[in-house]
């Protein structure tokens, strides 16, 4: 069986593990697996996210070459678990330049949406840290946001966003944020 047979067998983690040990067997598979997830067609689509984030948790590194497209296809992402697993490849990598203000702006747009699940904002929230940091004039704006989150928060968002706000108070404190 190849990649795309397997991953349009059931989704499970077990078919995904399959595919994970292919690729590692084979590295050249990796930028298969990319051209299955950049066809955009589910749910075979989203499970090559799926394996693909699973390969890049201890080497981020192997999808530098991809994340402007991942980014890309992030705009239009309408999958909790596209976007979930887009977010997690993007927030262990440095971020082009030229596409900062694109993911920014998709993570502010999730991360002010109520019906976005719990884990979205999270990794919203990380990568939109992590470029505060950066680009100290976004910190006031984030943390106003995530106060106005806290109300209606689950326990693990709180514990994340008050980490967040400590970090961005610390970091970028004597620039006026409080």
């Amino acid at each position: 069986m190849n990649l795309r047979d397997i991953l349009q067998l059931d989704q499970s983690r077990n078919n995904v593990d399959q595919v994970i040990k292919m690729v590692r067997d084979n590295p050249a598979l990796f930028d298969s697996l990319w051209s299955i997830f950049k066809e955009n067609e589910n749910p075979i689509s989203r499970r090559a996210l799926w394996a693909i984030d699973i390969l890049t948790e201890n080497q981020p590194f192997l999808s530098e070459s991809h994340l402007e497209t991942l980014i890309q296809m992030l705009q239009t992402s309408n999958h909790d678990g596209l976007k979930r697993h887009s977010l997690r490849i993007l927030e262990r990598n440095v971020i082009p330049e030229s596409y900062k203000g694109i993911l920014v702006s998709v993570c502010f747009k999730w991360l002010e949406d109520s019906s976005s699940p719990v884990a979205v904002k999270m990794f919203s929230l990380k990568i939109l840290s992590d470029v505060a940091v950066q680009e100290p004039v976004l910190a006031r704006e984030l943390i106003d946001i995530i106060e106005l989150q806290l109300v209606n928060s689950t326990p693990g968002f709180k514990s994340i966003a008050y980490k967040i706000i400590r970090k961005l108070q610390k970091e970028i404190g004597a620039q006026g944020v409080r």
